[in-house]
C-alpha cells in the first residue's frame, strides 16, 4: 500500500511562503494523480491542489493565483508551493493519491500524518 510522507510545515508572518513536500512510497507514482488537502481546527478536510498523471491541475478558489503544485516522478515526491500566505491558510496539510475524473477529484489511500502550516498576522 503507497504511504506519504508530508514535510515542511512551519509558523511564518502572513506574506510570507512555504513549500510543502509529499514523499510517496511505491512504483506507480508517476501513474497517479495526486493532490493536497487541508484540515483547519473544527473543519472538514479540503481539497487545496490537484495534479494528475496528465498535468491536469485543479486549485481551491481561495488558493488560487498563490499556491502552485508540482511533482517529480524520478523523486516520487509532489509539492505544494505556497505564497503570499494568510492567517486563513493555518491548518493540517495532508497529501494523497487521488482519482481524478472531470470535476471529481476524490482521495483513495492511506492518510498521512500531516504537516502543520501556521500563519500569523
Amino acid at each position: 500500500q503507497v504511504q506519504f510522507v508530508e514535510s515542511g510545515g512551519g509558523l511564518v508572518q502572513a506574506g510570507e511562503s512555504l513549500r510543502l513536500s509529499c514523499a510517496a512510497s511505491g512504483s506507480t507514482f508517476s501513474i497517479t494523480s495526486m493532490g493536497w488537502y487541508r484540515q483547519a481546527p473544527g473543519k472538514r478536510r479540503e481539497l487545496v491542489a490537484g495534479l494528475s498523471s496528465g498535468g491536469r491541475t485543479n486549485y481551491a478558489d481561495s488558493v488560487k493565483g498563490r499556491f502552485t503544485i508540482s511533482r517529480d516522478n524520478a523523486k516520487n515526491t509532489v509539492y505544494l508551493q505556497m505564497n503570499s500566505l494568510e492567517p486563513e491558510d493555518t491548518a493540517v496539510y495532508y497529501c494523497n493519491a487521488v482519482v481524478a475524473y472531470g470535476s471529481s477529484w476524490r482521495p483513495f489511500g492511506s492518510w498521512g500524518q500531516g504537516t502543520q502550516v501556521t500563519v500569523f498576522s
